[in-house]
């Protein structure tokens, strides 16, 4: 039986960069990720741009060159590929973790594929696998999606886009410049002050000029067929409708939390413990590195003040000996 030092879940960049302070220190590891290789930036869709700009999404020594100052989506997936094949990492992809146990100070880790052996965990599985959802009638009809990739589906269609930060700025524009009759639906009073700086402006001059429609302090109430209803300050609103875009946002994989004995926060945020100095949580051995530090906040922790909780873990472990 091969005795790991550490087991890395999650083959973001993140995941990655763990991989290249274990390669560093010269342990004996291995990343595991349930989809493609930076799985959740895969998942973005397809002509997304970094809120950051390359060179602070940099690891491992290799320089990220980018055409324009903040990078694209097929850029990051084609620069962390050029990491993790500099580096040779290890990494399954495609494998899924099933269960973990501990006993005698070692964890067993059983996989869709195969059982280990490891001293340590390292959980860096992000948070975009697991949607947040609406919980109303119709939301599993297959009209409603959680994510999005390009506008193209939506030609001439009438579609509702729900939510009020990036991602449904994103889509609401995206889709109606390429012909969709689009209405957002805000729970607040408008669109989140946190979108992206060059984006706000276009978004709120469109819903001012008519373009789309947006409902504000209003929220989804049943989904049907052909049309939505609507809960607004001024009543129900039935919503004719085609498509529904619920850009919701995420959460990470707190089953998986729970099954290792994490402990959450008592508050709205059901942030995991762990000690900021080394990123280990309350149980010995298992370390977070990246947004599952968050908790629901996942505005906290991006992927430029996520890279150093690697070296910190890596450093932490290597001093255990």
């Amino acid at each position: 039986m091969e005795l790991l030092d550490v087991f890395v879940v999650g083959g973001g960049p993140i995941g990655l960069a763990c991989g290249i302070e274990c390669e560093k220190a010269g342990l004996k590891y291995l990343i595991v990720d349930k989809g493609v290789l930076t799985n959740s930036l895969f998942n973005y869709p397809l002509n997304m741009t970094f809120f950051s700009t390359s060179e602070k999404l940099e690891m491992g020594g290799i320089p990220f060159m980018s055409i324009a100052h903040k990078p694209t989506r097929t850029e990051a997936l084609e620069y962390y590929r050029r990491v993790a094949k500099t580096w040779k990492l290890k990494i399954n992809l495609y494998e899924e973790v099933k269960t973990v146990s501990k006993a005698e100070g070692v964890f067993e880790i059983n996989t869709s594929k195969a059982k280990y052996h490891t001293k340590n965990i390292i959980l860096s599985t992000g948070f975009y696998d697991l949607p947040n959802l609406m919980k109303v009638p119709g939301e599993d009809l297959p009209k409603v999606t959680h994510y999005y990739k390009e506008p193209w589906p939506y030609i001439g269609q009438k579609i509702i886009v729900v939510g009020a930060a990036n991602s449904a700025v994103d889509v609401a524009l995206e889709t109606w410049r390429k012909g969709a009759e689009v209405t957002m639906v805000l729970k607040e009073e408008g669109i989140d002050p946190n979108v992206k700086y060059w984006v706000k402006p276009d978004i709120e001059n469109r819903i001012k000029e008519g373009s789309i429609k947006a409902f504000t302090h209003s929220t989804v109430k049943e989904i049907r067929e052909r049309d939505v209803v609507l809960n607004t300050p001024e009543g129900e609103v039935t919503v004719e409708n085609d498509f529904v875009l619920a850009m919701t946002g995420y959460r990470p994989n707190f089953a998986l939390l729970d099954q290792l004995g994490i402990k959450l926060s008592l508050d709205d945020k059901r942030q995991p413990c762990y000690d900021q100095a080394n990123q280990e949580s309350n149980v010995n051995g298992v370390y977070l590195a990246g947004v599952v530090c968050g908790g629901l906040n996942t505005r906290e922790f991006f992927i430029e003040n996520s890279i150093v909780h690697a070296e910190q873990i890596v450093k932490d472990i290597v001093g255990k000996g």
